[in-house]
C-alpha cells in the first residue's frame, strides 16, 4: 500500500511542486499519474522511493512511513521498489547482462542465483538473446527494456515509472504498456506517470491528474 497524506513539498527556492497532496494505492493496484511538463509528477514518485523528503505530511509505503526513515534504512525499502526514470542511468561500458546484474551485486545476492535472476527478468523483456550486447547498440526501445529488467530484477513489490514510453514511437510505447500490465496482473502494484493520453485510452486503472502541483478531483 502506498499512502500520501496532505503532502507539501517545497523546494529550496520555494517552487511548490505539490500541494496538499492526499491518495491511497492498495497493494497490487495499478494507477496512472498524468499532467502536464512541471506538474508533480517526477516529484511525486521519487517521494516514494525516498529520493526526495516531504516538506510536511506524511508517507506510508509498505507500512513504512517514508519521514521517519534513516538514511541506512532506506536501502532496504528500495529493494522491494523497481524504479524505471526518464534518465536510464545504463552503463555504457558494462554489456546488458551486467547492467541487470549490478542491482543483485550491491544487494550481495547469491552470484550463481542472481545470473537466474537476470537471465528470467532479461526474457520477460524480450532481451535475453541480447546479454552480451553493449548498450550502444540497442535501439531507443530495447534500452528501455533493459532498464525495466533491472528494475524487476530483484522482483519489487512496486514498480514505479517516469515517462517509460516518453521518447518511443507508438509500437514500442504500446509493447512497453503491455510489460507492466503484465507486472501488475501477477501482483506488483504499478504507479507509472505519462503524458501521452493515447496510452489511457479506454484504460480501467485508476488515473491521478496532477495540475501545477494539485491533485484533481
Amino acid at each position: 500500500m502506498i499512502k500520501f497524506n496532505k503532502v507539501y513539498k517545497y523546494f529550496p527556492d520555494g517552487f511548490c511542486a505539490l500541494n496538499k497532496i492526499t491518495f491511497t494505492i492498495d497493494t497490487g493496484e495499478m494507477v496512472f499519474v498524468t499532467g502536464h511538463s512541471g506538474a508533480g509528477k517526477s516529484t511525486l514518485l521519487k517521494l516514494i522511493a525516498a529520493i526526495e523528503r516531504p516538506t510536511s505530511g506524511e508517507i506510508v509505503v509498505s507500512g513504512q512511513n517514508i519521514e521517519r526513515l534513516k538514511k541506512n534504512v532506506i536501502p532496504i525499502l528500495r529493494r522491494n521498489i523497481g524504479l524505471v526514470f526518464q534518465d536510464h542511468k545504463i552503463l555504457f561500458d558494462r554489456n546488458v547482462f551486467a547492467n541487470v546484474l549490478l542491482p543483485l551485486q550491491i544487494s550481495s545476492f547469491d552470484s550463481k542465483a542472481a545470473a537466474g535472476r537476470v537471465r528470467a527478468a532479461l526474457d520477460k523483456v524480450g532481451l535475453l538473446k541480447k546479454e552480451k550486447a553493449l548498450p550502444i547498440t540497442l535501439s531507443g526501445g530495447e534500452r528501455q527494456r533493459l532498464c525495466i529488467a533491472r528494475a524487476v530484477v530483484h522482483r519489487p513489490s512496486i514498480l514505479i515509472a517516469d515517462e517509460p514510453t516518453g521518447n518511443l514511437d507508438a509500437a514500442y510505447a504500446q509493447d512497453i504498456m503491455q510489460m507492466f500490465k503484465s507486472f501488475n496482473q501477477v501482483g506488483v502494484t504499478v504507479l507509472m506517470a505519462t503524458h501521452d493520453a493515447t496510452l489511457l485510452k479506454d484504460t480501467p486503472h485508476r488515473i491521478l491528474a496532477l495540475n501545477h502541483g494539485n491533485l484533481a478531483v
